[in-house]
């Protein structure tokens, strides 16, 4: 799937309510501030189309259920994720301007790497600036398990884009902030919003150690409670506010529940990563 709306540039908030399900564990730290509550959700038919695939989806009652099998190739739609084995799999949305800049896009990604059972889900958060795709592309990971169970109940994860900061949420808990450092290593051209569900078998689970298995297809994503607002660069814009002063600079309460998160939660961090060259990433 992909938004019509978002030709949008340096300021962009999008949640998205991955029907994603479970419970709030109560050892989650409360982030004090709740930026999802100040936008309303959209309908699929306002904010999005179908690029490919209109045979492996369904709109019903609110929900989009998407599903991935034999015949399925990309597709772009927001997202649900099902328990049981789901290796080689991922569920996503993501920004991407690659329809404008073929070969030389922006990317920003969210993404469930599918599992094997009785292993939690790996929620991967990735930045490309000017990548690609051909195997130069840089990626910009990192990587979290979750305080819940993603198949048991619905939970937003949203993204915030701003001239100075990304910031990844989920259910309001920021766990990720990507502060622009240099024009270099940010990006700053429009993109477009797009959800997916694909087979990555040659990565996805345990670096490509299992694959996707399709005796357990269809593997489904289902979406609802979008929400979506974004503004054109330079041009008049209300935008809900991300923290309490009104700016990116997160509230201290903000900042110990994004701690607590990377703290407990957090398994990959690309700027740790010894084996990398960082000198591709000189924001490390």
């Amino acid at each position: 799937m992909c938004s019509n709306l978002l030709n949008i540039m340096a300021t962009f908030l999008c949640v998205i309510g991955l029907l994603l399900m479970s419970n709030l564990s109560n050892a989650q730290l409360s982030p004090g501030y709740f930026p999802s509550k100040q936008v309303a959700p959209l309908s699929f038919d306002q904010g999005f189309r179908t690029l490919w695939g209109p045979q492996h989806q369904k709109f019903q009652q609110g929900t989009l259920t998407v599903w991935l099998d034999r015949n399925s190739g990309y597709f772009s739609a927001a997202m649900k994720l099902q328990p049981g084995y789901t290796a080689g799999v991922i569920t996503s949305f993501y920004l991407s301007n690659n329809e404008d800049f073929p070969g030389h896009h922006d990317e920003v990604d969210i993404e469930f790497l599918g599992t094997t059972p009785g292993k939690p889900y790996v929620l991967q958060t990735n930045i490309y600036v000017r990548g690609s795709g051909d195997g130069t592309l840089i990626g910009r990971e990192m990587k979290f398990h979750l305080w819940f169970d993603p198949t048991k109940a619905f939970h937003n994860y949203a993204i915030f884009w701003s001239p100075s900061d990304i910031i990844f949420f989920v259910d309001d808990v920021p766990i990720r902030k990507y502060p622009r450092k240099s024009d270099a290593t940010f990006p700053v051209r429009p993109m477009y919003l797009y959800g997916s569900i694909w087979d990555a078998s040659s990565w996805a689970t345990e670096n490509g150690k299992y694959k996707a298995n399709y005796n357990y297809q269809p593997f489904v994503g289902e979406y609802r409670n979008f929400k979506i607002v974004g503004c054109n660069s330079g041009g008049p814009c209300r935008l809900p506010k991300v923290s309490p002063s009104g700016s990116t600079k997160l509230s201290t309460q903000q900042v110990s529940s994004m701690q607590w998160a990377q703290r407990n939660y957090l398994v990959y961090d690309y700027c740790s990563d010894s084996s990398r060259d960082h000198t591709l990433t000189p924001e490390c």
